[in-house]
């Protein structure tokens, strides 16, 4: 008799939707994804952001509206940053972003978490994440560190949950937390963008809060940005964070850097976050305006990716459409 070969098959676990759900190494969830928040002091109504669809720049009033719908779809979680109306080079004024956190606290108290972007790109009159020397050809980290350190408790003291720095300098995570334990703020936690890149896909972003460089010195941020040709940079760069006291490690890009996550997610305890940064988001949202791309499908897809690397935490421009794609996703 001819013998019947038969291939081992992997397929009877695809074979309908029900196996494919009970059998999936994945589970996304809404909860963990965190909604970015732009609240510009110039502007009397929002505005929209070029290349970023469904995503506006909120005024003091309207981000109170943006966090309602927002939370009403199953999104509590936000990423304030706030933009000044007045750029200087020293002396800046933070009472504005004090007093949107301020206000969020007022109007929702715990039912939303609030972590606020530390950094000086959108104050700086040149859009550097610091202070500039005098002919503008350097970051003077200590300087910085020390300005980011007063904001970050000016910050907390008005009411934010979370302080997350995202300057890149030398030290400033070390000297935060030791800001906020001073003044009694010790259950305040820090999200270091610890494995933040130099990248090309930051352009809407930069549109949203005003923060492109614009100085004949310093011309971009590959000085204290990472480079993306350097993984070990990274990985060190997110250590040195997390002993200095970062309680959750970012990865900004994210889509472009799952290596670095799942690298990261291997040498840390910590939860890992997660950043679709704006240029990403942009991709899918282009291919979808020109029916290349189903729009909720893609960004699943990503999400997944983002989890199977190893992120925890999704920092997402889509995070407010998070539990009604989850629940109806196909598997």
């Amino acid at each position: 008799m001819e013998k019947i070969f038969h291939p081992i098959t992997q397929r009877r676990l695809r074979a309908d939707a029900h196996i494919r759900e009970l059998t999936a190494s994945v589970r996304l969830s809404h909860k963990s994804f965190i909604q970015p928040l732009f609240v510009d002091e110039a502007i009397t109504e929002p505005r929209a952001v070029n290349g970023l669809p469904g995503v506006e720049v909120d005024t003091a009033s309207t981000v109170l509206d943006t966090i309602e719908g927002g939370a009403t779809s199953g999104a509590n979680k936000f990423l304030l940053f706030p933009v000044p109306s007045e750029k200087k080079d020293d002396n800046f004024d933070f009472s504005f972003a004090t007093s949107v956190i301020r206000s969020i606290k007022e109007n929702f108290g715990a039912d939303v978490w609030i972590a606020s972007d530390l950094c000086l790109c959108s104050y700086t009159m040149h859009g550097h994440c610091g202070i500039l020397n005098e002919d503008h050809s350097k970051l003077i980290n200590h300087k910085t560190v020390e300005v980011l350190s007063k904001y970050a408790s000016q910050l907390v003291i008005a009411g934010a949950d979370c302080i997350a720095p995202s300057d890149m300098t030398d030290g400033r995570i070390g000297a935060i937390r030791g800001s906020l334990d001073s003044l009694g703020f010790d259950t305040v936690s820090i999200m270091s963008y610890s494995a933040k890149f130099s990248s090309q896909f930051y352009g809407p972003f930069r549109d949203a809060c005003h923060s492109a460089p614009n100085t004949k010195g310093l011309r971009n941020r590959k000085t204290y940005q990472l480079s993306p040709l350097n993984i070990n940079d990274a990985i060190a760069s997110s250590l040195r964070d997390e002993r200095e006291g970062a309680d959750i490690l970012m990865v900004k890009p994210a889509a472009l850097y799952t290596d670095v996550i799942a690298r990261l997610k291997q040498q840390t305890l910590k939860p890992v976050a997660a950043y679709h940064v704006s240029g990403e988001y942009a991709a899918i949202e282009s291919l979808a305006e020109k029916d290349l791309v189903n729009r909720e499908a893609a960004h699943l897809e990503v999400w997944t990716a983002l989890t199977r690397a190893g992120a925890d935490i999704i920092i997402s421009y889509a995070a407010k459409n998070a539990k009604e794609w989850i629940d109806k996703m196909e598997y």
